[in-house]
């Protein structure tokens, strides 16, 4: 997120000498994007984070997928079995070589810290609530939230009670939208939302203890690190790079006379995708308009919508948690009477998440007992 930030006792220039009240050297660590060319953050660290003890092995995985009809599918992920803490719960349901999109029912906290070392990730928390503990600070977690975690940073998730997660791993930088920011970064007047909105970590008190496993999250599985020293050992903090919070409810939709097409929802980008959030909000006010959405062939991207609560106007059958997914090459819309019954309404109560791929998604084995095969038939009128 691009605005500057500050926590703790930072030196009042870079890279020259900071010490403490007995002359010791404080540790200077710089994060960044894309070499020294993009957006970073200067650490200070009581002690070297660079101190690792042992190695452990790695624990590979590979994400086996569905060989299937090309079809439109309705995922029911309230009904997976999944449990674990919030990477271990974890499930993958679909993925390209662009982002994983998985579910994760989080029924116990997390005993190690944790680092996705190839992955920017985006956990939508749909219920439960916790606390994220990072490197950079702590902020609590509740229902709505959108917790981008950028790649590098090492974290934790402590829960007060069960959370469903819909996680989302990119392998490029997930940013606000392009056309929502000005040349200096800053969300323009006409965003739906505002930096007021990101709720940003609340520095603590530097954690100096020994011998602390890190999880280290690779594109062939997960590596086990040994550190001297806690990577929670930081006395300050400046930058544009850190982990934040926003939460769905905090976007003010764009509204109408008449229906307003899927990217006045948008909420992140990614690299090969998009991010968009439905909340509630009032109908289209043109004396003949249609609320619900046309029909679609959306021949250059996959859909999948995340559905989170409320009504939504042109699906029936959808539960919370369900997922359908609309793939490029079919026409998608409004099932059989919607579009009639959409007609006089004057508001919505839906929210859900969709989530647009520009590269064909591929379906996971984990679908396969919470896959809908009954979907694909449910726009015929009968």
């Amino acid at each position: 997120m691009p605005f500057y930030q500050k926590r703790g006792e930072i030196p009042n220039k870079r890279h020259i000498q900071f010490r403490d009240s007995k002359k010791n050297l404080y540790w200077e660590e710089l994060i960044s994007r894309e070499g020294f060319s993009n957006i970073y953050s200067n650490v200070y660290h009581l002690n070297p984070p660079t101190g690792i003890e042992a190695v452990g092995k790695m624990n590979k995985f590979k994400i086996a997928s569905l060989d299937e009809a090309h079809r439109h599918r309705h995922i029911k992920t309230a009904e997976l079995n999944s449990t674990g803490d919030l990477v271990s719960s974890r499930i993958p349901l679909l993925h390209n070589s662009d982002i994983i999109i998985s579910k994760s029912h989080v029924t116990e906290s997390m005993k190690s810290l944790y680092r996705n070392g190839c992955a920017d990730e985006l956990l939508f928390i749909h219920s439960g609530t916790g606390t994220f503990k990072s490197n950079f600070g702590n902020m609590h977690i509740k229902p709505g939230d959108y917790l981008l975690i950028p790649r590098g940073v090492i974290w934790q998730i402590d829960i007060n009670e069960e959370m469903r997660v819909l996680a989302i791993e990119s392998f490029g930088p997930i940013k606000t939208p392009d056309r929502y920011r000005n040349e200096f970064g800053q969300l323009l007047e006409h965003s739906p939302f505002s930096e007021r909105d990101i709720i940003t970590p609340e520095f603590s008190d530097a954690i100096n203890d020994t011998s602390i496993e890190v999880e280290v999250k690779l594109n062939a599985g997960i590596q086990t690190y040994s550190y001297q020293y806690h990577p929670f050992d930081l006395i300050g903090w400046d930058g544009y790079y850190f982990p934040y919070i926003f939460n769905i409810n905090d976007f003010m939709p764009i509204t109408g006379k008449i229906h307003q097409p899927p990217p006045v929802h948008q909420t992140f980008q990614g690299r090969g995708f998009v991010i968009c959030s439905f909340v509630p909000r009032l109908f289209d006010y043109h004396p003949e308009s249609i609320p619900a959405p046309y029909a679609h062939s959306n021949v250059d991207s996959d859909e999948i919508i995340y559905y989170v609560e409320g009504e939504f106007m042109s699906r029936r059958g959808i539960e919370q948690g369900s997922i359908t997914h609309h793939p490029m090459g079919l026409p998608h819309g409004p099932q059989p009477g919607k579009i009639e019954e959409s007609i006089g309404a004057s508001e919505t109560n839906e929210v859900a998440v969709m989530i647009d791929a520009f590269k064909p998604l591929s379906i996971a084995r984990s679908c396969i007992e919470i896959d809908d095969d009954k979907y694909p038939f449910s726009w015929t009128d009968k």
